[in-house]
């Protein structure tokens, strides 16, 4: 038999996100026979339970900081006991905890940078210091991989001779398939079939503004109050967002989930997907909704934008002032069933055309291999 190449991915969390679901899914469809992937977290969550579901080796070392240095000789010791080949780091986190053992065992790194850790709405030294962590974890890189073209421009715009290739998030489209059989969420949730549904899917975080999103449903709902919204996740912002449902007045008509594992069941259930972010690299959820035959309403952030074209697969909102915009947005595609029908075959099309988790992984999979034979 040839032995195989033992390859660690690594992830500052175990609850579900983005960046969570990118490794799920690259994990899920690397070549085994080539391929031995070991994922480490530095928090447990769901996410772990469901990689050892699948019989992935799956270990958490706690830590929720930084360049945490008291984990980093536990993490070196970690790497070299499981006999590892590859250092795969997701996220500006994780990179930040294993590098040093990856550069002390000279072993090849790589970064998926799925969104940068600084953001033009920071505190002027907390943004300083975070650009000079993204120099420092970039540079110890053997390869970084942007998810998006503008996140790439980003990277050059902030550092010198800064390099990245782009690999698109990818999705799995047999599993996130509106043909297949469904079970019925919205029958679960006792919503009629005859109300229209938004749904948002993400982290209750400032930066994903569910805040401002439950703001323009209430004004959205006052024109059509047989609207409902369901939004799915966790986050700081959560507390926040159940009390200002109750402050409008529309707790019968917002339905809260935690974070749940049959996403393309909560996706199918929706007419509407909504997306208000600041930032993003290249959103999971969105494309998630869009291989789901989705109508999008999304901000025009980041990687968003690379993906959402304004009238063709989506409706792609300003940044600035959007609650307004958002309402209107949710009104246009709640009364008219045939605009949302042919912005969610579009965007379904965009999906298969361009960002399979099969074509993300191949992908991968040559950096790993060019790597490993140097």
């Amino acid at each position: 038999m040839t032995k195989k190449y033992r390859i660690l991915e690594t992830i500052r969390q175990g609850q579900i996100g983005g960046g969570e679901s990118h490794l799920l899914s690259l994990v899920e469809n690397l070549d085994k026979s080539v391929f031995e992937p070991v994922v480490l977290s530095f928090t447990p969550g769901p996410m772990i339970d469901k990689l050892k579901e699948m019989g992935i080796q799956t270990h958490v070392i706690y830590t929720e900081k930084p360049f945490d240095m008291s984990k980093w000789k536990q993490v070196k010791s970690f790497v070299e006991s499981e006999n590892i080949q590859l250092v795969h780091a997701h996220g500006t986190r994780a990179n930040s905890n294993v590098y040093w053992a990856a550069k002390k065992l000279n072993l090849p790194l790589v970064y998926t940078i799925h969104g940068w850790s600084f953001h033009d709405d920071q505190n002027p030294i907390v943004k300083k210091i975070r650009v000079l962590g993204e120099k420092v974890l970039t540079k110890k890189s053997d390869i970084n991989i942007s998810v998006a073209a503008s996140n790439q421009a980003t990277g050059k715009q902030y550092f010198k001779d800064f390099e990245s290739v782009v690999i698109n998030n990818g999705i799995n489209q047999q599993k996130f398939n509106p043909d297949r059989a469904l079970k019925n969420v919205r029958e679960e949730l006792h919503i009629p079939a005859t109300d229209s549904l938004v749904v948002f899917v993400a982290r209750f975080i400032h930066q994903k503004q569910p805040l401002v999103l439950i703001k323009a449903f209430a004004k959205a709902a006052q024109q059509l109050p047989s609207l409902k919204l369901l939004l799915v996740g966790d986050g700081d912002q959560k507390e926040e967002a159940l009390q200002l449902v109750k402050t409008l007045g529309i707790e019968q008509q917002v339905i809260f989930q935690q974070f749940r594992q049959d996403v393309p069941e909560v996706l199918a259930a929706g007419d509407i997907y909504v997306l208000p972010s600041l930032w993003e690299g290249l959103p999971i959820a969105l494309l998630e909704a869009m291989a789901m035959g989705k109508a999008i309403i999304a901000t025009a952030a980041d990687g968003t934008r690379e993906v959402i074209q304004h009238n063709n697969n989506g409706l792609l909102l300003p940044i600035e002032n959007v609650e307004d915009n958002l309402a209107a947005a949710i009104v246009d595609l709640a009364n008219d069933p045939l605009k949302r029908k042919k912005l969610g075959d579009a965007a379904r099309a965009t999906i298969s055309e361009r960002f399979s988790a099969d074509k993300m992984t191949r992908e991968i999979e040559q950096i790993y291999l060019t790597l490993l034979k140097k």
